[in-house]
Formats: C-alpha cells, structure tokens, sequence
C-alpha cells in the first residue's frame, strides 16, 4: 500500500561529489542522515503538485548535502505516497514516527491531506511544518504547528477568500448576490466558512451555497443549480479534479455570471492550465506566486531556473510557479531552525520558529501566534488571453493579469464572465 523513494539520497551523494571537485578544502557531511519523513501525493487528484513539492525538496536535499548538511550530517527523506487519499495519512504518519524513527516530520501538500496528520504528530509532539494547508490549525490549536502558506493573519479562514471579494467588491456597479459552492471536505469547509464571513461583510446576498460529495464526476447539474439563481458572481471551492470538472461544466453549460472564480485549487498548475486552454479565460482565481515585481527575486528566480531544468525529465509541472517555491521555502525554515538551534528537539524547534522570521525563496516569513503567517501575500488573477494549449504561453504574465493586491495589479478585470470566450 506505501511507496517509498530515496531519490533525494542519491541525488545528494551525486551533488556532494560535484561539490567535493570544486571545494576539495570542504568536508562532506558524515554520521547518521537526520531523516525527515512525509507523506506525498505522488498518485491521484493532487499528485501533479505533489510531485512538483518533492522534486523541490529533492533539490533542497540534494544542494544541502553537497554543501555541509544539517549541523554536519547528511540529510535523507523518508516519504510515502498518500494517494492523494486522507485515510491513508495517519498510518503513515504512524509508521514514520513509530517504526521509521524519524527526526523530524514535515507535512504532505493540501489541507485535506494535512488535517489527518494532525493528530497523529501532537500525540507524538513533534514540531510541524505544514505545507499549503488552509486554516488547518483552527480546529486542533496545536503550539508546534506552523504553515507555510501565504494565508494566515488573524482569520485565515478568510484569507484566501479576500482577494477575490476585494475584486467583486471594486465592480461598477457593485454586485448585489452571490453563489457559494464547493466540495464537502476540508479544505473547501473552510475556504466557504471564511467565504460567508466576507460575503456578509461585503454585503452580498448568498442566494446558493452548496457542498457536494467529493466523488463527484458530473458537474453540469451543479452549474445548471446555480445558473437556475442568477448570481452575480460564482465563488468555487474546490480542488484540483473539481476544478477542472467546474471549468468544463461551466463552458458547457454557458455560465453566465459576472465573476467566476475565486478558490479553485488546481488552476495555478500548468499542466493542469494548459490542458483547459482557452476555457481558462475569464476565470478570476487566486495564486500563491507569479513571476512579478516582488515575487521573481533573484533567489526566487535562481531556484526555478534549477527547477525547471530536472522538471522535465522528471514529468512534473515544466515551470513550477505554485508549489515549488513554497516547498523549497519549507524546507528552508526548517534548516534554518535547526542550524540556529543546533538541534533536532522538537520543543526548541518550535520556539525559535514563533521567535523568529525567515528569509525565503518566497520572501520573509514570519510567524502569528496560531502558527500561521503574521501577513497573508495571496494573489488575485485573471485569465486573459489564452489561447491553444501550449503551457509556455503562461511564461506571459498577460495570459494571468493581476488584479490584486492594488501595488500589484498588471490589468484590467474583463466582465462579464461567459464560459471561457473572453
């Protein structure tokens, strides 16, 4: 039922002896490998993101073994396929603590995928860094938990809604009503909790909120449902299958809404944008990283540049925008805590992370008291422009205009939203 790899071991011994060759003066990192363990979804619905998290991981590893390793040892991971699947995790969260006896454990990418964890790592209580997940701390309060996300703030439920609302709520004239919509699990639970927070600041009335069984396959009669309400504007929560399935149904059926968009998880991954194309356009949706001012800097862009460079041969997401920096920028924190430290004791760990900020790929991070970000940086763009299906076109940064945050924008909002055909 689980699978491991041990690429990055190998991968780290090929870097450290290119590293060797060129500083003969360095020592190689020695003694036993501090094990980082996780779970990956390397199969199923989320496997495109996951295996583009682990190749960046992978990349870490390798480029942290070529140089000293963590406090002069070599760094190794254990990880297992979760199959995208929520009931696999605690088994093997489970056999990574108890029978892998790994130092540290990090989480798997995606809300639905980390809350099962949870509470397998506070029975254990490990330090945890959590990967993309969405408000997964609100329910279990957990003092070890820290996300690597840009969410957070003081109501990270809503976080990720915020862009999008403050785009709808900028329309001439203002939009009146609203369709809520998403899968019943998780991550989409609380994307909607935080959605119905801000529709009611907002002032929109919600004339359609729904969840649907995540097993889900047709999507017309959802989109026909709310079609059937006349909302000025559609706000989806839903991952990367559903996704895909509501942009295909909502082109089908002739959508016909304002604003459509909002939390679709999925529509940040090129392989994923370029299958869709052109029924992309018109979609309004959050991003997590876009080469723009601010974002694309030099450690960004040099770590992408290493990135794309295996992410072919690897089959994985060819430009790496979402995911990848926020893995890499994972497992940067966590060096840096250990180094600091000079420690693999979970408390210790935890309190240099609440104490301290870091400096990342994806820029400084900074931790609030529910370990999530002190600062939410979440992205609003649009689709405009796409056409075919060649995923170099999303190199462009006019094929995803930016529409929020204000410093940001790139663009103009193109309303309204009708099946893909802007």
């Amino acid at each position: 039922m689980l699978r491991r790899a041990a690429l990055a071991s190998v991968l780290g011994g090929a870097f450290a002896l290119a590293g060797a060759a060129r500083h003969p003066a360095r020592a190689a990192p020695a003694g036993k490998p501090i094990v980082i363990g996780f779970s990956m979804s390397l199969t199923g619905g989320l496997a495109a993101n996951g295996k583009a998290a682990l190749l960046a991981m992978q990349i870490w590893a390798a480029q942290t073994n070529a140089k000293d390793g963590l406090l002069g040892r070599p760094v190794k991971l254990d990880y297992y396929d979760d199959q995208s699947n929520p009931a696999l995790v605690p088994g093997i969260y489970t056999k990574l603590l108890d029978v892998d006896h790994v130092d540290i454990v990090v989480s798997a990418y995606a809300t639905n995928i980390i809350a099962p964890a949870m509470p397998i790592v506070m029975a254990h209580h490990k330090m945890f860094l959590s990967l993309l997940g969405l408000a997964v701390n609100s329910q279990f309060h957990y003092d070890r938990y820290f996300s690597i996300v840009p969410t957070g703030g003081p109501h990270p439920k809503q976080s990720l809604s915020v862009p999008f609302f403050a785009v709808a709520a900028a329309m001439n004239p203002k939009p009146k009503t609203i369709a809520l919509v998403g899968a019943d699990a998780e991550f989409p639970k609380n994307a909607i909790a935080g959605a119905l927070a801000l529709a009611k600041a907002n002032g929109f009335k919600v004339v359609y909120n729904q969840t649907y069984p995540p097993s889900t396959a047709d999507f017309s009669p959802i989109i026909h449902a709310i079609q059937a309400r006349h909302p000025d504007v559609v706000m989806v929560a839903s991952y990367p299958p559903d996704s895909v399935g509501m942009v295909r149904a909502a082109a089908e059926a002739g959508l016909k809404t304002r604003l459509f968009g909002g939390d679709m998880v999925g529509l940040q991954s090129t392989p994923i944008k370029a299958a869709l194309g052109p029924l992309l356009n018109g979609i309004t949706d959050y991003d997590f990283w876009l080469p723009v001012k601010g974002y694309a800097t030099p450690a960004a862009m040099a770590f992408l540049k290493t990135y794309q460079a295996k992410a072919k041969a690897e089959g994985v997401d060819p430009l790496g925008y979402y995911l990848p920096p926020f893995a890499y920028s994972d497992m940067q924190v966590l060096a840096d805590a250990v180094t600091a430290t000079h420690s693999l004791d979970d408390a210790k760990l935890a309190a240099y992370l609440r104490s301290h900020s870091f400096d990342t790929v994806v820029g400084t991070i900074k931790f609030g008291a529910n370990g999530e970000w002190v600062a939410p940086r979440v992205l609003e763009a649009q689709f405009q422009g796409v056409k075919g299906h060649d995923p170099a076109q999303f190199t462009d940064p006019k094929t995803e205009v930016v529409l929020y945050p204000p410093h940001l924008k790139s663009g103009t909002l193109q309303t309204p939203y009708s099946g893909g055909k802007h």
